[in-house]
């Protein structure tokens, strides 16, 4: 069924009116500072409660988990459960109910929903999206800025966007034939397994496919719950109809058995460590026959980043851009340099003024201080990987 052409016509208006959502500077005095400051005072010391999401209802299991603030571990910034084998099995049965509908549904009552949850994050909700992203996953403002705030309204509107342009794609009709392209959702569930280093895609990876057409099982990261959690609810209050996403934090083990286990696995979204994407290649590979359809699989695990720097650079440029590539957020991120690759006829100024830049970071709590520039890795398990990481570098220096 067609949508009202006046629906349609503000749909189109909507989407070519799309922007990147300008990145706000929280300086003294500003609303959105004053705003920001309010959020993360209602969030000192709150613990906030965050079921499993299923079939519309909030469910809590025996298996109980607590979120800590990796900047100030006494506190825990969200108490959470995991979903076992039969609230996953539960979880995907709901999702299979809806996909139908929600898959005939018109692709422009999709993408307003999006539209909406993109302008909810750009107004009312962005000091708690950012607050939440700051003190559950360490981020300083900017960082938090340009994340849960900025990336991820411009993933809300620019699918939207494009998922409304590509209705209007099809393939090429000469008389007397008419070719016509039918888009539609996958024929089963999609599972969306989300990291901790971005809010935003967190959001997109539990968002596109639903924008879509599809139904979605979504695995936040254990170190994410509350940003995620929040971002859920947007979507929620945006008008996303119960069963279209699954919130079900699980253990991660457990959760690729049950996904790849189900004959209904259509596809998996993910992002996280090469290891464990190729552990569920590998698990669904060995299951092809059980599945209804060929599940795809997109998969982004990082890398390494490196920066080469040409004799006709400008030293202070690489220089900048160095070190706010290797430790903003304190290299969690796949953007974050790893290597730079510098001419001999410029590495000792380069050298020098790298060394003076780096003594001037300042590490500290991202959310009583404003100006600092690095704060506190994730947990305790990236802690020891970075101290191994920074032996290494230092070995190979010395080679």
């Amino acid at each position: 069924m067609a949508p009202p052409a006046g629906r349609l016509r503000w749909h189109h208006c909507a989407a070519a009116e799309v922007k990147n959502e300008p990145i706000l500077e929280f300086k003294h005095g500003s609303p959105e500072r004053a705003a920001l400051q309010k959020a993360l005072e209602d969030l000192k010391g709150k613990t906030e409660e965050i079921p499993c999401v299923v079939g519309g209802e909030e469910v809590w299991t025996k298996d109980v988990r607590y979120q800590l603030s990796p900047f100030h571990h006494s506190h825990k910034v969200a108490k959470y459960c995991y979903a076992g084998e039969e609230l996953l099995n539960r979880a995907i049965n709901a999702a299979m109910s809806a996909r139908r509908e929600w898959d005939l549904k018109p692709v422009e009552d999709r993408a307003q929903i999006f539209f909406k949850a993109a302008d909810l994050l750009s107004g009312p909700r962005r000091a708690e999206i950012l607050a939440k992203t700051m003190i559950g996953q360490g981020k300083t403002v900017i960082q938090a800025e340009i994340d849960a705030a900025a990336e991820l309204i411009d993933f809300f509107r620019f699918n939207a966007k494009y998922a409304l342009q590509l209705q209007h794609e099809q393939p090429i009709s000469v008389p007397i034939s008419t070719n016509t392209m039918v888009y539609r959702g996958l024929e089963g569930f999609i599972a969306a397994v989300s990291p901790f280093n971005f809010t935003a895609i967190g959001g997109n990876l539990a968002g596109a496919p639903a924008l879509m057409g599809n139904v979605v099982l979504w695995k936040p990261s254990d170190t994410a719950i509350l940003s995620n959690y929040a971002v859920y609810k947007v979507l929620q209050e945006a008008g996303l109809p119960p069963n279209i996403i699954q919130f079900v934090p699980a253990d991660g083990p457990v959760f690729g058995d049950m996904i790849t286990g189900s004959e209904h696995l259509s596809g998996i979204n993910f992002t996280g460590s090469m290891p464990t994407f190729r552990h569920l290649w590998k698990q669904i590979s060995e299951k092809l026959e059980r599945y209804r359809t060929f599940p795809r699989l997109a998969g982004e695990c990082g890398g390494k980043n490196f920066h080469f720097v040409h004799k006709s650079a400008d030293i202070e440029s690489a220089v900048n851009g160095a070190i706010r590539s290797a430790f903003e957020y304190s290299g969690q991120k796949c953007s974050a340099c790893s290597r730079l690759y510098a001419p001999d006829s410029l590495w000792p100024q380069i050298k020098a003024r790298l060394l003076e830049e780096h003594g001037k970071i300042k590490v500290g709590n991202p959310v009583d201080d404003f100006s600092t520039f690095m704060s506190a890795v994730i947990d305790e398990k990236a802690s020891t990987s970075r101290l191994l990481q920074g032996r290494v570098s230092s070995d190979c220096a010395a080679c």
